[in-house]
């Protein structure tokens, strides 16, 4: 079914339509996604809803539609300033009408603020985002009472729960203040929420009765691979090179090796910055704004970047150091691939890094630490399976998922690189003895403990028949370091189950009471040595014409300069690579295009026809059909340093001293710099050395010199200028022409 046509002009221009018609009109979708349209239809009808679906998962659609369809202003409380201003954006790409959406924060000027409040209470804005502070201050609440309103949606929903990641108090406060507002329908959303969470959310809020709608949190158009924590700096490097113009998050857990990381990427050529909470609002805004608008490629972060970026084309997600729990793995793995294609997630392990996230949670209350170290365990389970990476993850979050045939089930290393099988009939039936003997009552590592005949507190606290008839007994069925892996295999497929209420302690499950009364062959498979193994290679879109994708993508990024907006907005990923597969030449066709609604082909779509029937022409269209990867420069960290210290403009003295070297001794180290490849800029300490023309005297010295060396050129100039100067402009010269 093709898009109409019909223009899209201003915010009321939808109001009453049908849902199917406002989808393909302001969206340019012709079918939803998963529950979507349930979701859409059951707020329509003035039902409370609540929603868990992954990011990615299209949640954001789920009340901007309803919104545009209804009377009055929908009221979307949202946690960040960078996630409202990203999301009125992506709104006002779709339109032609710049009032279709605001924000109302502390950010705005007074006149800004006036004039948001003219276009809400004239009807112009059908979204409104608000910080849960600013429903708080009595003018804000003062004036939504006297304007029309369709619903409340509370986005990042888990900022309510206690028991959730990025708990924020005044959450807890929203019911009563929409109440003092009115009555109206309430739709909460978030990515991550186990059952405890959920109902504490639905609790607070007063929505017990709401309609539930769980997606699935598989997301299989991304690859997970863990690597051993072997020269990883090099392979992140490496793998930005590989990947040079896409978009990509490395994830830290310290400040230091977010900076570390960041001057090591920029100093190989990569488009990086660091982000970290130590930088102020406003840096972070910035390099947020450059990452959205691609003159950033790679952002190296610690966990606060993520919830306030809104980028569908992020292309791989990596994490330097493993999370602290699977909940922020997947909350982070999911900004990769939103749009859709593929994303790949890297993720490097090392037992160094499990022992000091173990040796943080030893000064922990009791309670905190026992689940911080349930949560570790589970980290480390994922990055030591031998099975189905995918399915350890859906299982954590309670879902079940067929490794032979589910969807994505061979986007992971461990599919693509199988580990060695063996029959595991004999040790299934032994461990499920052992957790029946002794009630179903402990964790993994205590089963482990009593197999292995290891004596420690609790095995020794606990020691009686039941357990002694089994110590021991494991040393010959498997080796120690196979026990952890089998039993996670057996709880993967059923046999056990997790009580995570309960930290973990492992019973039988009806399943495994069954194999136990009729034991059949088992598949197990021994840990393998982690090795990086290629993810899938670029064949998808074996009709993409990649000269064109790439002439688009440069187009796209002239537009948005121009404009001012993030890329994405104009056209997503996606979308230029069906034009560069399907060659769209006129309104209709570009109409048809995945994403791409009738004010998108008004606003952005001129230029880019224009270009591609022109390359349609050129080329006589007859539909065409070595990544050349940088070895990493062995720069120290030194090197690392003494390239930060130039960009903050610090004299020469000072980053001697910093170095603890002499002068001599940095510009060699800075002429070391610049021969492997590296431009650096001088010319602030050049200014405090020589005028002008002394710098093109010398230029020019250089330019007619047939060595290029500071010997020539000092033997030339005979006394006019020193060693020290001659080196600086000589440094500037290989710089800016060498390099």
């Amino acid at each position: 079914m093709e898009t109409p046509v019909d223009p899209f002009l201003d915010a009321s221009s939808l109001v009453g339509s049908s849902i199917d018609e406002g989808l393909s009109r302001f969206f340019g979708f012709n079918q939803f996604k998963g529950e979507q349209e349930l979701i859409v239809r059951s707020l329509m009808d003035g039902k409370d809803v609540f929603v868990i679906m992954p990011t990615g998962g299209g949640k954001s659609l789920c009340y901007q539609l309803p919104a545009l369809l209804q009377e009055g202003t929908a009221i979307v409380v949202s946690p960040l300033i960078a996630l409202m201003k990203n999301q009125v954006d992506a709104i006002r790409g779709n339109s032609d009408d710049p009032d279709i959406a605001h924000f109302l924060n502390s950010s705005l000027s007074k006149n800004e603020m006036i004039h948001v409040r003219e276009a809400v209470a004239t009807g112009k804005t059908k979204l409104l985002y608000v910080a849960p502070e600013s429903l708080n201050k009595k003018e804000n609440a003062d004036f939504l009472r006297s304007v029309s309103l369709s619903f409340f949606a509370i986005d990042e929903a888990h900022c309510i729960s206690e028991w959730g990641h990025d708990f924020r108090p005044e959450y807890r406060r929203l019911r009563e203040i929409i109440d003092g507002l009115g009555s109206f329908p309430i739709i909460a959303l978030t990515a991550t929420a186990t059952p405890k969470v959920q109902h504490d959310i639905q609790k607070n809020l007063g929505i017990l009765d709401a309609e539930v709608f769980k997606a699935s949190f598989n997301r299989e158009n991304l690859f997970y691979e863990v690597r051993p924590k072997e020269n990883a700096l090099r392979q992140v490097v490496q793998h930005a090179l590989e990947n040079k113009g896409r978009s990509g998050i490395v994830y830290c857990l310290s400040r230091k090796r977010v900076e570390e990381i960041a001057d090591t990427l920029k100093v190989n050529g990569v488009k990086a910055a660091a982000y970290h909470a130590g930088m102020d609002a406003a840096q972070r805004s910035r390099i947020q704004d450059e990452f959205l608008m691609q003159d950033v490629d790679v952002i190296v972060a610690t966990i606060a970047f993520g919830m306030g970026i809104d980028k569908p084309d992020v292309r791989f997600v990596i994490h330097y150091d493993m999370p602290k729990s699977l909940e922020a793995y997947y909350q982070e793995t999911g900004r990769a691939g939103r749009d859709g294609g593929e994303g790949h997630c890297i993720a490097f392990y090392g037992l160094q890094d499990m022992e000091k996230m173990e040796k943080f949670l030893s000064g922990k209350p009791i309670a905190e630490r026992e689940i911080g170290m349930q949560l570790l365990q589970e980290v480390a389970g994922y990055a030591e399976t031998p099975t189905s990476r995918r399915q350890y993850l859906l299982h954590y979050f309670g879902e079940e998922f067929d490794a032979a045939a589910g969807p994505g089930w061979d986007m992971d290393d461990n599919a693509r690189n199988p580990p060695e099988a063996f029959e595991g009939q004999a040790a299934v039936h032994h461990l499920l003895k052992l957790v029946q003997a002794t009630g179903g009552k402990h964790r993994g590592a205590f089963l482990c403990d009593v197999l292995m005949g290891r004596e420690t507190q609790e095995t020794s606290t606990y020691a009686g028949e039941n357990v002694v008839e089994f110590t021991g007994t494991g040393e010959a069925i498997a080796d120690a370091d196979e026990w952890p892996g089998i039993i996670r295999q057996i709880t993967l497929a059923g046999l056990l189950s997790k009580k995570t209420e309960e930290y973990g302690v492992l019973s039988l499950t009806e399943r495994g009471e069954a194999f136990l009364a009729n034991p059949l062959p088992f598949t197990l498979y021994r840990p393998k040595p982690m090795r990086a193994v290629q993810t899938r290679d670029d064949s998808s879109g074996s009709a993409l014409d990649q000269p064109l994708f790439d002439m688009l993508q440069a187009l796209r990024k002239k537009e948005a300069d121009r404009l001012e907006l993030p890329p994405f907005v104009i056209f997503s990923d996606v979308s230029l690579e069906e034009m560069a597969t399907h060659y769209p030449c006129n309104e209709d066709e570009l109409l048809i295009i995945n994403g791409v609604g009738s004010s998108k082909v008004r606003k952005f779509g001129a230029p880019f026809l224009a270009l591609i029937k022109e390359y349609v022409e050129e080329e006589g269209i007859d539909r065409p059909g070595d990544t050349v990867v940088r070895s990493v420069a062995g720069r120290n960290a030194s090197k690392v340093s003494i390239i930060q210290k130039l960009d903050r403009r610090m004299s020469l003295e000072d980053i001697a001293g910093a170095q603890k070297c002499t002068v001599d001794e940095l510009l060699g180290m800075i002429e070391g710099i610049v021969a492997s490849g590296t431009k650096v800029g001088l010319d602030y300490i050049l200014e405090e050395y020589l005028d002008e023309e002394s710098v093109e005297e010398l230029w020019e010295c250089f330019m007619e010199s047939e060595t290029g060396s500071t010997e020539e050129v000092t033997e030339e100039m005979g006394d006019a200028y020193s060693e020290e100067e001659i080196r600086l402009v000589r440094i500037k010269f290989m710089s800016e022409v060498a390099n």
